[in-house]
This record gives C-alpha cells, sequence and structure tokens, in this order.
C-alpha cells in the first residue's frame, strides 16, 4: 500500500551516525521532517544527491525543518559518508531490521536489499504534504525540494 499526500506518516525510530536514536514522532507539534530516502552511501548518484543538498542547505534551514537522509546501510557506514562528504544533517540507518523503515514507507526494492530515491516532507501535525519517488539512478531535482517545502 503506497503512502499517500493527507495520510499522518508512519511513525518509526531509526539511529543516526553518531548511534543517537531520532523517531519522527519527537518531531511532532514542533517542526516539520524532511525524510531523504536514497539508496546507499558512497554510490555515485547518491553522494552528488546528498552533496547537493549539502551545498543548499539554507534552503531547508530556511524552511526550518528537520532534514534526514534515510539508507540501510549500518550506522558505522554513515558516519563515515558523513564525516567524508561534510554532512551536517543527520544520516539515519535503516540497517535492522533491514529497510524495515524503507519499506514501511514503500520505498525498499526487495529484489535489490536498498531502497530507492523517495522523499518525503512532513508537516508538524504529522501529516505528508509532499512525496516524490525516483528510480534508484534517477537524481532528483533541487527544484522539487523547493516545491514540496512551499506546502508547508
Amino acid at each position: 500500500m503506497s503512502l499517500s499526500v493527507g495520510e499522518k506518516a508512519p511513525n518509526f525510530t531509526l539511529v543516526n551516525q553518531h548511534g543517537e536514536e531520532v523517531s519522527l514522532a519527537d518531531y511532532a507539534g514542533k517542526k516539520a521532517v524532511v525524510l531523504v530516502f536514497y539508496p546507499l552511501s558512497f554510490s555515485g548518484t547518491c553522494t552528488g544527491e546528498l552533496c547537493e543538498i549539502r551545498d543548499n542547505l539554507s534552503l531547508f534551514e530556511s524552511a526550518d525543518v528537520a532534514l534526514f537522509a534515510v539508507s540501510v546501510d549500518s550506522k558505522f557506514t554513515q558516519a563515515k559518508f558523513a564525516e567524508d562528504q561534510g554532512y551536517s544533517f543527520d544520516l539515519l540507518a535503516d540497517f535492522w531490521p533491514h529497510g524495515a523503515v524503507t519499506a514501511l514507507y514503500d520505498v525498499f526494492l526487495e529484489e535489490k536489499g536498498h531502497g530507492t530515491r523517495g522523499t518525503f516532507v512532513i508537516n508538524t501535525e504529522g501529516t505528508l504534504v509532499a512525496k516524490f519517488i525516483t528510480s534508484p539512478g534517477e537524481p532528483r531535482d533541487l527544484n522539487s525540494y523547493k516545491k514540496a517545502l512551499e506546502l508547508l
């Protein structure tokens, strides 16, 4: 079942690259959240996409959102990836159970063992206000983020 705009976003708890737990419920009533699911750390397209976000972080900061990038990699891989690329936003590890949150958001590719590219913009009430999904090899456009953030 696909998650639709206007529905409540599924709650989750994952660890970030520092081993700290991050729960969607912690932001309810406080801050909008942008979830950026991506296939795998250190792959070319994923690195390029997250570097574009890093280089345009002011877009997310001015919208006052909590930004989280999510992949099925371990917290150790996420930590090294964030360090190597200078990411100041959290990278969440959907490592175990493998891809459970990615599957909850209906962007897990069972046959590949990782997620596709899916972005979910969630308002302070926990409602999905925008989503856009592309294939693993198709990077997302920065303008898609701009349009989605305008809906908050």
